[in-house]
């Protein structure tokens, strides 16, 4: 079983690929790029629910951190929704300028979001939720979406 710390850094690398081929189809048309855009906007909101419903729930029980790294996280998360349902509409509207705008300006906010998770939250979360590692980490697989 691997830890939290491991599964979430995991499951941003499989969201980080769905982008890549999402833009790589993208350059081509924006029409072939709709499927991958699914999927990754569906793989995205999955792991924000994961964090969201599932670890952020167990670390702010544990520590009573409710205001800390959690809140600016569930924040950041609200602005990649507002960015990757602006990318469908500009998918939709066939506006290749704005759909690139915003991807670029996702792409930035992800990878600085990912590397505050990976580098402070995800460590404090198995500092103080090392014996549930386990048990978190099947919640999070588990999960369905809501």
């Amino acid at each position: 079983m691997s830890s939290i710390k491991e599964y979430l850094t995991q499951d941003h690398s499989r969201c980080d690929g769905y982008f890549a081929t999402m833009e790589e189809n993208a350059s081509k048309s924006l029409s072939d790029a709709k499927e991958s855009y699914e999927e990754f906007a569906k793989a995205t909101e999955r792991h924000f629910q994961m964090e969201e419903r599932v670890m952020f729930v167990e670390f702010e029980t544990k520590t009573g951190m409710t205001e800390g790294p959690t809140a600016m996280m569930r924040h950041e998360h609200a602005q990649m929704r507002s960015l990757i349902k602006q990318m469908g509409e500009a998918l939709e509207a066939d506006n290749k300028d704005k759909f690139f705008g915003l991807s670029e300006t996702l792409m930035i906010l992800m990878q600085q979001h990912n590397m505050k998770e990976e580098q402070m939250l995800y460590t404090m979360a198995q500092q103080h939720l090392s014996a549930e590692a386990p048990r978190v980490v099947d919640m999070m697989e588990s999960m369905i979406v809501e």
